[in-house]
């Protein structure tokens, strides 16, 4: 459960810094155009700090972690969007420079959601399991706590 804390409050911390980052770079370069670093923060705000306070949440409720394929999920999913985050850091900053952008870097934008979503399967895969077993444990302790007909 700590993963998913620290994740968060990372997330926290750098879509915090990305959106001023933005403001201030389009302010000192006079640039009132469309950049990607205005989406930028909410990216890192949503899919980082959110996503992983909901996945804290649900390690609660459903022990997620310690598992392998949790480690899985953490790992693809913080490497997908690190891989979107920094195509888009570059992308905007060029942008607002009023630099090409090479079209790999919309290659590797798609590359970082590609794994992403893996690592969101992943969590879907082992949540399901999880959520499978959960109701079957409820199911079992049900049947164990009915009183017992006897003839008396």
């Amino acid at each position: 459960m700590r993963k998913s804390y620290v994740a968060a409050h990372v997330y926290m911390i750098v879509g915090v810094i990305s959106g001023l980052y933005y403001r201030e770079l389009t302010k000192i370069n006079d640039f009132e155009g469309e950049t990607q670093l205005g989406v930028l923060h909410t990216h890192l705000l949503a899919l980082g700090m959110l996503v992983f306070l909901i996945v804290l949440g649900l390690d609660k409720v459903f022990g997620l972690s310690g598992n392998k394929q949790f480690t899985y999920f953490f790992w693809f999913y913080n490497a997908g969007l690190s891989i979107t985050c920094l195509s888009m850091l570059y992308r905007g900053t060029q942008t607002v420079l009023g630099n090409e952008v090479p079209e790999l870097f919309s290659l590797v934008g798609g590359l970082g959601h590609i794994i992403l979503t893996v690592g969101l399967v992943l969590l879907f895969i082992l949540l399901g399991k999880r959520v499978k077993e959960h109701e079957s444990a409820r199911s079992g302790q049900a049947e164990q706590t009915e009183p017992v007909n006897s003839p008396v």
